[in-house]
């Protein structure tokens, strides 16, 4: 068989030698990926004459399966474990790397990732979703390193910054994009738990000294089971606990449900069951359940037989049965409850795709802010608007999206042309607040307590718990809160906006980093800055009230909060998350640039295979490279400080010439933006003041310029027409090439470099 063999992989570790500046791109999936075959040669080729190089590190959901079961493959299809040698170089001085977006699978995509491996001819296992011995329990455990949020927590060896650059914003006020008008009157709301969740239980601890913790299930008659053993804590690391009961879960489930129905408005469920991989898929399964009730409990024996579980959505249910004897019957009382029940949200209106199908296609950080920008609406069965009920269950998170529907109630849409920006510095170093992920999330199987002790035996927490309900832990350590606030305070000097720490005293976990914010404060100079501490339920408040006057706030938050708005304001202010500047100073020196969100990404492979226009925007992938190379200027690479202020130069040219990605066929597509990027690129080098680079970019630019008409003719040439690139989780390198580089012209000039 063909080797599939990674985008010109180059080993993490191993770069040409003598070359002094080294700068790793990573390959990850869907609609980046597919840009990364368009836009890599050209970066390369632009830079490699500077001393210079671009490795390829590939950390896709489907490299990091194979690289898991190595036992049955040949050896030109093993692969390493790229993401650990990337994570060893997150820590060192020399970092530099561009990390694009990756899927954060959720079974349902574990799934289809493997069955395509498989059908390329990968002799991997299935995925033994409910193992019942040895070998299928080690299996399980293999693919679970896979699930979710595998990657950030591997490479955020800092805490980020991230914001609008210059030229985007400017650009974006010149041609603001289009938000929806609301109406005050609208019952569009958030609606979230009022006790039981993980707010209302939630613990916290920081460790005075450095100790091992283990994580205990005490059953009701005493009996002990370890979850979890030997876990270190460093001194003045911060530990949470907290549990969400699932029986008020399903209550809660079951009133909103009716609530929605009665008031004839769309039901849906906002979750993060990619990043938050075992504790929200089975929230969503409790939802599933409870809108599905009646189908779900007559035909409990026989979907227990055929292995469908609501967490995976209601679409198991529809693909599993398929082919039954009792297949009919099932679909109709499934169809029923969608007939008896309130209107869901559409992921897909004319396929019936709905919010409750798969529990990855409804991402609350993606969702909720184009709630906000669609007037508080969201698509409904008839494939038109409607007001919303956003369901939210657990309160630590839920209040920020509540208040910015009311905000938007009482004073109506932002004005794009107008309005200022919020930014974010976000806490994510070395793991912090990982909420809701393995190995520190468990279901609890018997009720009882869940209790944290030391290696002394002493009690650091213990929680009640009922069979059934998510009990879930997390560790924030004390370097990485230390770094994020000296991160906030050079922010807030640097620009002198206002700056708010957004944490609630009457959250446990807050408390304890609210101590540590006044301890680290002092040791800086804040003198004249505007620096605060807000629950962030205010904090928004106070945001969008200064973004509406036209004022700039920078949002200083923990990890998730860095996740939901990181998407919800630039949503609103750019039209699109991908467009941020997304900077990670490492801890240890180095630096990550990562290249915005790739929430929409699903849907931009779906167009690209029908009709062969990719409308993905690489604006991030743009930004990043620009500040990649501003590191590697700053290290001694004097050309490449030219290279990245001709590049922000062409970026700035590309937004303000119209030559981003349209959305339709026929518009200039995701490779021909990257086509005008080299071509303000080269033009900006050609001006240098530089005589070597300006001599060695006037020919290209030249040449560029003087086939514009026909490269952009021979990139249009397969818009309309279907493309195979053999595969949506593993693409074959050659047949994505050919699809993304259709200019013959083009491809002479660049690859001629």
């Amino acid at each position: 068989m063909a080797v599939r063999s990674s985008l010109r992989q180059t080993p993490t570790l191993n770069f040409t030698r003598g070359l002094a500046s080294k700068i790793i791109y990573t390959k990850t999936d869907e609609a980046p990926a597919l840009a990364t075959y368009s836009l890599l040669p050209i970066i390369r080729k632009f830079v490699e004459g500077s001393n210079i190089e671009v490795g390829l590190s590939d950390i896709s959901v489907a490299a990091r399966i194979i690289s898991k079961f190595p036992e049955k493959l040949t050896d030109a299809q093993k692969m390493g474990d790229t993401l650990s040698e990337l994570g060893e170089v997150a820590k060192t001085p020399e970092a530099n790397i561009i990390k694009l977006p990756n899927v954060s699978a959720s079974i349902p995509q574990l799934c289809a990732a493997i069955a395509e491996l498989q059908a390329h001819g990968y002799d991997i296992p299935d995925f033994p979703e409910n193992p019942t011995n040895d070998a299928e329990k080690d299996i399980n455990a293999r693919y679970s390193t896979v699930l979710g949020s595998a990657v950030n927590p591997v490479l955020r060896e800092g805490n980020s910054d991230r914001r609008v650059a210059g030229p985007v914003k400017a650009f974006a006020q010149a041609n603001p994009h289009k938000l929806g008008a609301w109406d005050p009157n609208t019952p569009t709301h958030v609606a979230h738990m009022s006790d039981s969740d993980f707010f209302s239980s939630e613990q916290s601890h920081t460790a005075a000294s450095a100790k091992t913790i283990n994580i205990e299930h005490v059953a009701a008659d005493g009996t002990t089971t370890m979850l979890k053993s030997g876990t270190p804590i460093l001194a003045g690391e911060v530990i949470d606990s907290s549990s969400m009961d699932c029986t008020a879960l399903a209550s809660f489930f079951e009133k909103e449900i009716a609530d929605a129905k009665e008031k004839d408005i769309l039901f849906s469920l906002h979750l993060k069951a990619t990043m938050m991989k075992v504790s929200d898929p089975i929230m969503f399964g409790h939802c599933v359940k409870a809108y599905y009730k009646s189908a779900f409990t007559k035909h409990a024996a026989l979907f227990e037989e055929l292995g469908i579980t609501a967490n995976n959505g209601v679409g198991d249910a529809y693909s599993k049965i398929v082919g039954h004897p009792k297949e009919a019957e099932v679909v109709a009382d499934l169809d029923a409850c969608l007939e008896t029940g309130p209107r869901l949200a559409m992921v897909d209106s004319a396929k019936g795709i709905t919010n409750l199908h798969v529990p990855s296609d409804v991402i609350i950080d993606a969702s909720m802010p184009n709630v906000i920008r669609d007037s508080g609406c969201m698509w409904g069965p008839d494939d038109n608007l409607h007001p919303v009920k956003a369901t939210i269950p657990d309160r630590c998170y839920a209040g920020i999206y509540a208040q910015a529907v009311e905000f938007c109630k009482q004073n109506g849409a932002f004005d794009v042309a107008t309005m200022g920006n919020v930014c974010n510095v976000g806490l994510m170093a070395q793991k912090a607040e990982e909420y809701g992920s393995h190995p520190y999330t468990f279901e609890i199987p018997a009720a009882g307590s869940v209790r944290i002790s030391d290696d002394s035996g002493a009690t650091i927490m213990e929680t009640p718990v009922k069979a059934g309900d998510i009990w879930r832990m997390a560790q924030t350590k004390d370097a990485p809160i230390k770094d994020w606030v000296k991160l906030a305070v050079t922010r807030a000097r640097a620009t002198g906006d206002k700056t708010i720490f957004w944490l609630n005293a009457d959250r446990a976990h807050d408390k304890e980093i609210i101590a540590k914010v006044n301890q680290y404060l002092p040791e800086h100079d804040t003198t004249g800055l505007d620096i605060s501490i807000m629950p962030p339920a205010d904090a928004i408040w106070d945001s969008m009230t200064r973004a509406k006057a036209g004022l700039d706030t920078i949002s200083v938050t923990g990890n998730v909060l860095r996740d939901y708005l990181t998407d919800l304001f630039p949503i609103i202010e750019l039209g699109t998350s991908a467009k941020m500047l997304s900077i990670v100073p490492m801890l240890s020196g180095g630096g990550m640039y990562e290249t915005g969100a790739g929430g929409s990404a699903p849907k931009h492979v779906q167009q690209f295979e029908k009709e062969g226009h990719l409308r993905w925007d690489s604006l991030g992938e743009f930004l990043a490279m620009a500040v990649s190379l501003e590191d590697v200027g700053a290290k001694g690479n004097a050309e490449a400080t030219i290279l990245a202020d001709s590049l922000t130069e062409a970026v700035s040219n590309v937004l303000t010439n119209g030559k981003s990605p349209g959305r339709k066929v026929g518009q200039l597509g995701n490779a021909g933006s990257h086509f005008y990027l080299a071509l303000y690129w080269a033009e900006a080098l050609s001006k240098s003041s530089d005589s070597a680079l300006a001599a060695r970019f006037a020919p290209v630019h030249a040449s560029l310029a003087a086939n514009e008409a026909k490269i952009v003719e021979e990139l249009l040439s397969i818009e309309g027409t279907p493309q195979d690139v053999g595969g949506y989780y593993q693409p074959d390198d050659a047949k994505a090439s050919i699809a993304m580089r259709p200019s013959a012209t083009l491809n002479s000039i660049i690859d001629g470099m």
